[in-house]
């Protein structure tokens, strides 16, 4: 199962919201609301987050073993 923790924990640490991502980066309200309820987004979204937050992919998903 992937899990968006550890993207809240990467906002937190770049004094950033979930209002940033979607007002000031651009990212959809849609694809906030999927991410905050552990549904799927694509990878190129993945890719845009990593680009637009200067992380890396391990910043914003984490796979756990049901």
């Amino acid at each position: 199962m992937i899990s968006y923790e550890p993207l809240w924990t990467t906002l937190i640490e770049k004094n950033l919201s979930t209002y940033d991502l979607i007002y000031k980066m651009g990212f959809s309200a849609n694809t906030v609301y999927r991410m905050k309820h552990g549904k799927n987004v694509t990878t190129k979204t993945l890719d845009e987050l990593c680009y637009a937050l200067n992380c890396s992919i391990s910043d914003i998903v984490l796979h756990e073993k049901e």
